[in-house]
């Protein structure tokens, strides 16, 4: 059975009607996706929360190794700075890029920025490669 995606992810999952159904595109080494929040991921009247920029880049940075890779990555590690508040309705444009891989590790950083290119948002994240067999062993005691 091996590592599937039954597209429910909460984050690009087409099958998921609560979710944000992100879809993503490639250039020069880069991940994008771009996203404007609605109202009912707000955090302070009309400001998204900071919660759903996180998520979004976890989901821009994780997807990045895994496409280029060809191997299941999970979060190891995240951190974000959130810079400035976007507001509910704005469109933001998530990216990311490889910055190194040692090991099992794959370093990768992200961003999400306005549409006049402003830095709203960075992220650090070590991703983990998984191995096939670690992923069949948890699904058997489930």
């Amino acid at each position: 059975m091996g590592w599937e995606d039954d597209h429910f992810c909460f984050a690009c999952g087409n099958k998921n009607h609560d979710g944000l159904k992100l879809h993503f595109h490639e250039k020069d080494g880069k991940l994008f996706t771009e996203y404007a929040f609605p109202k009912k991921f707000q955090g302070y009247a009309g400001v998204v929360h900071g919660g759903m920029i996180s998520l979004v880049l976890d989901e821009v940075t994780v997807n990045l190794p895994w496409r280029m890779y060809d191997t299941p990555v999970v979060t190891a590690e995240l951190t974000v700075r959130l810079k400035k508040p976007a507001l509910i309705g704005q469109k933001i444009i998530f990216s990311s890029w490889i910055e190194k891989e040692v090991k099992n590790l794959i370093s990768v950083k992200g961003e999400a920025a306005l549409e006049n290119g402003e830095v709203i948002a960075t992220a650090a994240v070590k991703c983990f490669k998984v191995k096939l067999e670690q992923v069949e062993a948890l699904k058997s005691k489930h």
